[in-house]
């Protein structure tokens, strides 16, 4: 019975933080299609973000309130010479030491997977990218494609 209220509780709270955190439910306009582009753009914001933040820490959900300032206030320079490109990134936030090394790790997934890439679909690329972040949900299965649906 606990498992129930708790799963329920879980999917609430992911409603409360698209409501208060992302900013789903604050449209008003009489124009239902600029209201429903909005939903949509925010709903597709919070699943990049949360993807996101699955690879950086795929055994538990971030909240937006608390990644969010862990991993976008932070400045960044980019510099170009001899046909290389470096990006440096400076964070005044407290556990910016921590967050540096996790998005290394995934720097250095992506750089694995562009550079194997041309093996790959795009689909087999997608695959990759969401079983990484997914793992803790897959637990070592590996993602099929969906089947095909058939019309007619």
């Amino acid at each position: 019975m606990h498992t129930l209220y708790r799963d329920r509780d879980d999917d609430e709270n992911i409603f409360d933080e698209l409501k208060n955190q992302w900013g789903w439910g604050g449209f008003v306009t009489q124009d239902l299609a600029r209201c429903r582009l909005a939903a949509r753009m925010v709903a597709l914001f919070y699943d990049w973000w949360s993807i996101f933040v699955r690879l950086i820490e795929p055994n538990r959900h971030m909240e937006a309130i608390t990644s969010r300032p862990l991993l976008l206030h932070a400045i960044a320079a980019r510099v170009r010479h001899a046909r290389q490109t470096t990006i440096t990134v400076a964070s005044s936030h407290a556990r910016a030491i921590p967050a540096a090394k996790a998005l290394r790790a995934v720097a250095v997934f992506l750089r694995e997977l562009v550079k194997n890439a041309e093996q790959f679909t795009r689909l087999q690329c997608w695959q990759r990218i969401l079983a990484r972040a997914f793992q803790i949900f897959l637990q070592g299965r590996q993602l099929r494609s969906p089947p095909r649906l058939a019309f007619g």
